[in-house]
């Protein structure tokens, strides 16, 4: 088994790192959250108090955290960050959503130091994570990732090469960017359907028997219907995921309807549903109707 540290143990983060410690590798865990550390030691990881330290000695070192900015400080601070603590021959594996951009440029930082890079953006939630149903969607050198796919597989259900560096940021965004608009696309439709007086749910059933449905849209449908909105992807994270898409894309005329898409989940953040679960988007379209089923012409 592997020596490995893991950096940003949020949601995401705890779960991946809690799945390595099962599967048997060693593993170092930092955080700024005190007690997402102590949880990860109670369970028989070892502690460190910074980035730079948790890399130290380690075989891989894996990253999950917010956005670009963050995981800049964490890989490339010259006195806390990762990079400075790696040893010859050590693999970095960046999981976190981020641009391509920056992808790149890390790629670039790390590979000049002569450690080589992964990046790893995965596809899933929080109970994907708490499974080990991940899917990786990897950036980088195919014989790298060779080294690394027993590791991500303790994670994950399947890793997935989608290039050279920067194509498995790619990867994510496109993935994230058709989760946003199925889910503004749902909201608006059981909006709709509410206005129209009929059941939501019957319509939807319906629909679910066509080919165009998955079970993604079952869920979002349950989450949206019962008004269940605890957090598992939360309406701020896809936002950020949406603005990246669009950034990368090359602004907003480019992508008109992905534009369109972000300006949606951007209302929610201005009607304070950012920290609720991206399925509270419904929030914005699905009023009481103002008439009966009786009513309808």
């Amino acid at each position: 088994m592997s020596k490995a540290a893991f950096i940003g143990l949020g949601a995401m983060g705890s779960r991946m790192a809690a799945n390595l410690l099962k599967a048997g590798h060693e593993i170092t865990v930092s955080d700024l959250a005190p007690e997402a550390v102590k949880r990860l030691a109670d369970s028989g990881a070892k502690t460190a108090a910074s980035a730079r330290e948790a890399a130290e000695g380690n075989d891989f070192v894996l990253t999950m955290v917010r956005d670009d900015d963050i995981s800049r400080k964490v890989w490339l601070d010259p006195n806390t960050g990762a990079l400075a603590g790696m040893k010859p021959g050590a693999i970095a594996i960046e999981c976190s959503t981020i641009t391509p951009a920056w992808a790149r440029e890390l790629g670039d930082a790390i590979g000049k130091t002569g450690i080589k890079m992964l990046e790893a953006p995965v596809s899933g939630s929080t109970p994907q994570a708490q499974d080990a149903q991940l899917v990786f969607m990897v950036g980088g050198d195919a014989d790298t990732l060779k080294l690394a796919v027993p590791l991500l597989k303790s994670m994950g259900s399947a890793v997935q090469h989608a290039g050279p560096a920067g194509a498995g940021a790619l990867a994510k965004l496109v993935t994230n960017t058709l989760m946003g608009s199925q889910l503004a696309t749902l909201a608006e439709m059981i909006g709709m359907l509410r206005k129209q007086g009929v059941d939501p749910k019957e319509v939807l059933n319906a629909v679910a028997a066509t080919s165009l449905w998955n079970p993604h849209l079952t869920s979002d449908t349950e989450s949206m219907l019962s008004g269940n909105f605890e957090s598992r992807f939360p309406v701020k994270l896809l936002l950020k995921d949406l603005n990246y898409t669009v950034k990368t894309a090359g602004g907003d005329l480019s992508v008109p309807t992905v534009s369109a898409v972000r300006d949606v989940f951007q209302r929610a953040l201005d009607e304070q549903l950012g920290d609720m679960n991206m399925t509270a988007v419904v929030k914005l379209f699905d009023k009481k109707p103002e008439f009966s089923a009786g009513s309808i012409p």
